[in-house]
């Protein structure tokens, strides 16, 4: 049994660090709040826990044994380690291509932007028209402002591409503008959190009593909704710098029965 212990302790170790490291990094450079959220990753980092650390480390304890041959040993391990790595390089793979790019005010609304949505033809003309905002492999996460092109025609036929296509300006780089050019418009359209229809009732009293333990006023035109894959949460800006100030996710739905 010690052999056993051993040989799990092992390969629980090497497990965890490998992932570790992997989820490290991409969560220092991409996916810190709000963007592990708004990217609704968490199911394949669950995933990949549950192959890499738990899996894994418990299929090299029932294999394990000091009375098997080392040869059928190092096969039986050897083909654990191979499923972890498969795991391991999906899982990387799947977040590198939903990894957030661009947090992005358009209109009334604060989107994420992430680099499965970047068509290649967009990036090659963002990069020759804007190359100043056109991503690159090592792009970080920015904030920006996409304005509609001033041309009625242009903003008919991009309003026309959204709804047919759902090719949206957000995901066109050559649109792209530094952030601070669209604050005076994102002023305008704050509003205190009890108007921002998107929350429920029950959403929007959760989040106002939140601001207020945090210090902020819930009754100030402060707030405005972000919304990410499939998931949306609560953006409070300070008035007099225009920064954020906190990211607040609704509140769970209440359980059935309960």
């Amino acid at each position: 049994m010690r052999f056993r212990l051993r040989a799990f302790a092992m390969h629980l170790g090497a497990s965890a660090s490998a992932l570790a490291l992997v989820l490290g990094a991409l969560y220092a450079g991409w996916y810190r709040w709000p963007g592990w959220y708004l990217t609704g990753v968490v199911h394949v980092v669950t995933v990949m826990v549950g192959v890499d650390v738990v899996l894994g480390p418990l299929l090299t304890l029932l294999v394990a044994s000091p009375r098997k041959p080392r040869r059928e040993l190092a096969r039986d391990i050897g083909v654990i380690v191979t499923v972890q790595f498969v795991a391991l390089a999906y899982g990387t793979a799947t977040l590198w291509q939903g990894r957030p790019l661009y947090y992005t005010f358009s209109e009334r609304i604060l989107e994420t932007v992430q680099a499965s949505a970047l068509p290649p033809d967009e990036i090659a003309r963002a990069a020759r028209e804007n190359p100043g905002f056109a991503p690159h492999w090592y792009s970080l996460p920015r904030w920006v402002w996409v304005p509609l092109p001033a041309d009625p025609a242009v903003r008919d036929q991009l309003m026309k591409s959204a709804i047919e296509d759902g090719k949206d300006v957000i995901d066109m780089p050559r649109y792209f503008r530094p952030w601070a050019d669209g604050l005076p418009g994102l002023r305008a359209v704050l509003r205190p959190v009890g108007e921002l229809g998107i929350f429920t009732r029950r959403e929007r009293a959760a989040l106002a009593a939140r601001m207020t333990e945090l210090g902020l006023d819930p009754q100030q035109p402060n707030a405005l909704f972000m919304t990410g894959r499939e998931t949306r949460l609560l953006v409070v800006f300070d008035l007099a710098t225009m920064q954020t100030r906190v990211f607040l996710p609704p509140p769970p739905p209440p359980r059935r029965g309960g």
